[in-house]
């Protein structure tokens, strides 16, 4: 049994191509996570140009979601199924065609259309990137520095995104917001055709689960829906309610289903494991609060203190440059000395403090004195816990689950942005429009009581962030119980499997 276990192994770890492929496989990501925020930036250039109704406006950013957040687990099966550098390839070539689809549109049915194949697109190559360097980096502190770098990307990724979609709709135009993807992703799948050499032994050539993928597709698509719903309909509207009564009875049925066949899409073991259950779960309310932020901070720059696209794009770096600092330099030094949830839990709760300095905004707030301290702190916890978080997601998998399992770390991100935009923009509507209300009587200014409710309805949710963030910390540090990556060999079953046994000996029991 311990042959089959380390063949794999012994094919892994002398790859000499692993950091050319890291290289590729990174700037796939970053060509994902920025997508998410650069169309962001564009969105009213292209509303006005293709004459798009106010109320069909949210559908440029919600099809992308759906059809992303919903494939994810399906793609995650398809990359272990079909393998992982060929679903990586044609999922880079198929968002690079949807990316021009979407720059060439002509009309709104065109460009949400666009917007839905590159969701679909991503979802297969989101997963595929991420079991790659599961399975391609295998040494604990090669590992450290391969997840270092993804980390940094995944954290800081939307944020460069808002910069490139500032300079291209201020000196281009808003279609180049799409097209910029093409040369990303050629790049991209030229060089993962030529350098990666995926290892051999580590496919799932089992049946596909045809019931899994429809109940978890459906599922996840009407839970996303429900909350992006939520965001302009009220938490009340019935056909909210319905999406999350539907949601949950698909999902229930979903679990049900997994528990019961043969070959699964999404073997329980995976998520059942206490370690990568809280990685999922903790990961997952980071984003709630990070996804909200993003969107606070960038109407804040822009509406109150009159900054332009660009220049509210410039105004993160600050946030990437401490994402990257806590990811490579912090997170990745640190992984294979400490247990994971000694850097998880301080940097959740790190990002958390730089989160409570923002709820201090006022509309006459110092950028250099409140916000850019803040957006240190934030970025450097969040790059500290994003890094062991993305590694300990797929550490210990059987290499046939790895797709299924990256999958799961894409699924609670979507997730948890789809939830933060929805939640923290309804709660901050919510204490805007109270505030406008209360202090209408004395207000000198109709223009000033505006500004100073909508910093107020911003406050008041980033008051939900912090605690958000708090949770997170609090799971990380109770949940995940693994010590050191470098210790696995001591604390496995002494055959010499090294930092997989750890992990991998729960993973079995169960």
């Amino acid at each position: 049994m311990s042959k089959t276990v380390q063949a794999p192994a012994r094919d892994l770890a002398p790859d000499p191509s692993r950091w050319k492929a890291l290289a590729f496989i990174a700037l796939a990501q970053l060509m994902v996570v920025l997508d998410a925020t650069i169309v962001n930036i564009a969105l009213p250039s292209a509303q006005k140009a293709l004459d798009i109704s106010d109320g069909n406006k949210q559908w440029v950013i919600t099809a992308y979601a759906l059809a992303f957040g919903g494939l994810l687990l399906f793609g995650g099966r398809i990359a272990d199924l079909w393998g992982r550098k060929r679903t990586f390839v044609v999922g880079l070539l198929g968002f690079a065609a949807a990316s021009a689809l979407g720059g060439a549109a002509t009309g709104e049915a065109m460009l949400l259309g666009s917007r839905a194949l590159q969701g679909a697109f991503g979802a297969l190559l989101a997963p595929a990137a991420l079991s790659l360097l599961a399975v391609m980096f295998t040494d604990a502190k090669e590992r450290a520095k391969a997840f270092g770098i993804y980390g940094a990307i995944a954290g800081g990724g939307g944020a460069v995104g808002l910069i490139l979609g500032g300079f291209l709709t201020e000196y281009l135009n808003w279609r180049w917001t799409f097209f910029v993807n093409i040369p990303f992703a050629i790049v991209a799948a030229a060089g993962a055709y030529f350098v990666i050499r995926e290892p051999s032994g580590t496919r799932n050539r089992s049946p596909l689960d045809v019931p899994g993928v429809v109940l978890s597709t459906l599922g996840l698509v009407t839970l996303v829906y429900g909350f992006t719903r939520a965001e302009s309909a009220g938490w009340s509207d019935t056909l909210t309610v319905s999406m999350f009564v539907a949601a949950a009875v698909l999902l229930f049925a979903f679990v049900a289903t997994e528990a019961k066949v043969k070959h699964p899409l999404l073997p329980l073991r995976v998520v059942t494991n206490r370690n990568r259950g809280g990685v999922y779960l903790s990961l997952g309310l980071a984003i709630i609060a990070m996804f909200g932020l993003f969107l606070f901070l960038t109407y804040y720059l822009q509406v109150v203190k009159g900054y332009s696209p660009v220049k509210t794009g410039f105004a993160f770096l600050p946030m990437i440059a401490g994402m990257i600092t806590g990811s490579t330099q912090i997170g990745a030094r640190l992984m294979t000395r400490v247990p994971p949830r000694l850097l998880m839990g301080p940097g959740f709760l790190t990002a958390g403090i730089g989160m409570l300095i923002l709820t201090q905004l006022q509309i006459d707030t110092s950028y250099a004195g409140l916000i850019l301290p803040a957006q240190i702190l934030l970025g450097l916890g969040m790059g500290t816990a994003f890094m062991p978080a993305m590694s300990l997601a797929t550490i210990g998998v059987e290499p046939r689950d790895a797709g299924v399992a990256s999958a799961m770390v894409n699924t609670s991100q979507q997730v948890g942005g789809a939830i933060g935009t929805a939640l923290l923009n309804t709660i901050a509507a919510s204490a805007t429009t109270a505030y406008a209300t209360s202090h209408a009587a004395g207000a000198k200014s109709l223009e000033l009581l505006k500004l100073q409710a909508m910093v107020h309805g911003f406050t008041s949710a980033i008051w939900w962030a912090v605690g958000i963030l708090l949770v997170a910390s609090a799971i990380a540090v109770t949940f995940i119980n693994t010590g050191r990556p470098d210790t696995g060999s001591l604390s496995g079953s002494g055959d010499g499997e090294g930092v997989e046994d750890e992990i991998r000996v729960p993973v079995v029991a169960h």
